[in-house]
């Protein structure tokens, strides 16, 4: 059997953020300008880069880009004034809360203060009930990635048996929704579940969101299979320089796959191009606009 093909999420995230882009400049011209405005608490440096990537990827697209740093001692009641400050500001059309937060701050209940129509990372318990329901809502931006590498091999989705190995509110759960609203017949596995890998074998599409690093060996994938590999774990290498590594095997899975994305490079793309497609999406429809043509 020939070795799985590549899921290039560079080159499709690319594709993506140019047609954010196109649309950004159509609405511009109806004086219209999409804003995303992030929420970056204390001084974690991975933190920092990754709000700074996000406002590089806005400046490219033609989004405006507010950042907005809070000390880590200010509190719960500091972050969720902010939060409502944003809510009513016209100019900014998408609220992202940059996790994780202090430990003294509830995350939950800094999420549900966010308005869903500005809830761009849709973890808004109505945006989590639109998702499940099958409604159209702001989807979560990893899990939406998701889907659109698995369309840029499946064109339909229908019927085909999907396994998600993991049930986070984040990334697995939001996953086997989507994957529901595509008709697959979807298994979430997870922690308590029996004969994982016998589960997993059955996958036509096997998506890993574990967070365990190549804990997925050949011999849990279906010859054939679709591959999504959601992990990114730091290992240290020989040269005892870190290391980034998915969930998946990847050596090994590509001898019995059809078809995998790699660890960098695979989803990781997918989650920016996704938040600034969330912000677009909407800016237009808090101005009651139809929603741009996007990959879904």
């Amino acid at each position: 059997m020939s070795e799985a093909a590549i899921i290039d999420g560079k080159a499709i995230a690319g594709g993506l953020r140019q047609r954010v882009a196109e649309a950004a400049a159509e609405l511009r011209g109806h004086r219209i300008t999409a804003g995303l405005a992030a929420i970056l608490v204390g001084d974690d440096p991975a933190s920092q880069l990754y709000v700074r990537s996000k406002a590089r990827a806005c400046a490219e697209a033609g989004i405006a880009s507010f950042e907005h740093r809070l000390p880590g001692n200010c509190g719960e009641t500091g972050i969720l004034e902010l939060v409502a400050k944003l809510n009513g500001d016209n100019q900014v059309d998408g609220i992202l809360v940059q996790l994780p937060l202090p430990r003294d701050i509830d995350a939950r209940r800094v999420m549900a203060a966010v308005h869903p129509a500005k809830d761009v990372d849709g973890f808004h318990p109505m945006n989590v009930g639109h998702l499940w329901r099958g409604e159209p809502g702001l989807v979560p931006c990893t899990p939406q990635g998701v889907l659109i590498l698995l369309r840029s091999v499946h064109k339909d989705l229908s019927g085909a048996e999907a396994v998600v190995l993991g049930r986070s509110q984040i990334v697995g759960r939001p996953v086997a929704a989507l994957l529901l609203a595509a008709d697959c017949t979807v298994t979430i596995v997870h922690s308590k579940t029996r004969e994982t890998a016998a589960i997993c074998r059955r996958a036509d599409i096997l998506v890993a969101a574990i967070g365990r690093p190549a804990c997925v060996t050949s011999e849990w994938i279906k010859p054939g299979a679709t591959v999504i590999d959601v992990g990114i774990n730091r290992i240290a290498a020989a040269d005892r320089r870190p290391l980034l590594v998915g969930d998946v095997d990847f050596v090994a899975a590509r001898r019995i796959a059809g078809a995998i994305p790699p660890v960098p490079g695979g989803v990781g793309p997918m989650t920016i191009a996704c938040l600034l497609r969330n912000t677009l999406l909407a800016a237009c429809r808090r101005r009651g606009l139809p929603d741009p043509i996007l990959p879904t």
